[in-house]
């Protein structure tokens, strides 16, 4: 179980972060990223994208007056500042700190978003005299992963592999279609003008027919016939020796027909809608 009734647990996990500080530091990481930094939050959670829409990047951003704290959800750090720098110049009036670990701690929500919940951030403070000092629960490792499976959370070169968008990721709700010009921007707007996606990340789940388990055919098949390829299998987890999950970007031409697809080592599996996907 993820969640035991009427107790709190936590995901505490350790990011690498950076600050961007200076006076225009709100203007220029709202030119790159797809949320609109001039909101009046605390954080927020934004996408980092190539030029043609592809997601490179999960990021979570803290506002700290004239500074912004970087918070490598999922990505490449060293593409991200690579990129952040190549991007300033002097009148922009910003800099870049170098990188160093943060450990970040929210209350893990069985049934909502995790985007939904204020995460805490320990950039000097010890997080274990934290928790231990509050009797804050933790999320063992495996449930860890397992909940972040159900909420579609993406993976560096697994669902953020250079070909999926974040609106077929699951998350529309980081992309913001009202502001002004950011990097990928045309895309976004095309793919919400004409409000159709090819695929969509979906969970799914089967059960293990041997032991030591690999999956070494990923695509997803309408049926056993396997005339037909519904979707490609991104990424799977052992919960046992009889279960398996993951996630897949599937067709969307077939979600709504069927709830039960093929695979050509798992034989039947589940497919059904993630916790923390948004969509059209």
């Amino acid at each position: 179980m993820i969640k035991k009734e009427n107790k709190k647990i936590f995901w505490l996990e350790e990011f690498e972060s950076f600050y961007v500080d200076g006076e225009g530091s709100k203007r220029f990481i709202n030119g790159i990223t797809t949320t609109n930094t001039n909101l009046d939050v605390s954080f927020m959670q934004t996408c980092w994208l190539n030029p043609k829409g592809i997601l490179r990047a999960l990021l979570e951003i803290h506002f700290y007056k004239d500074k912004l704290l970087i918070i490598n959800i999922k990505g490449n750090i060293r593409e991200i500042k690579d990129f952040f720098g190549n991007m300033i110049f002097p009148s922009d009036k910003v800099s870049l700190s170098d990188n160093f670990p943060i450990f970040r701690l929210q209350e893990v929500e069985k049934n909502q978003s995790w985007r939904k919940s204020q995460p805490k951030i320990f950039i000097k403070e010890d997080p274990k005299k934290y928790c231990l000092d509050n009797q804050i629960e933790l999320l063992k490792s495996k449930n860890l992963e397992e909940w972040k499976i159900w909420q579609a959370i993406p993976s560096l070169n697994s669902e953020i592999d250079g070909k999926n968008n974040p609106l077929e990721l699951g998350l529309y709700d980081l992309v913001d279609f009202n502001k002004g010009c950011y990097l990928g921007q045309e895309t976004m707007a095309r793919l919400k003008r004409i409000s159709s996606l090819k695929q969509e990340i979906r969970v799914w789940s089967a059960s293990i027919p041997k032991n030591n388990f690999e999956l070494n055919h990923k695509k997803i098949y309408l049926n056993e016939n396997k005339d037909t390829i519904a979707g490609n299998i991104t990424s799977f987890l052992s919960l046992s020796s009889k279960k398996v999950i993951g996630l897949a970007m599937m067709k969307k031409n077939y979600l709504n027909q069927l709830k039960y697809f093929f695979n050509e080592e798992l034989g039947s599996i589940k497919v059904e809608k993630s916790i923390g996907s948004a969509f059209f």
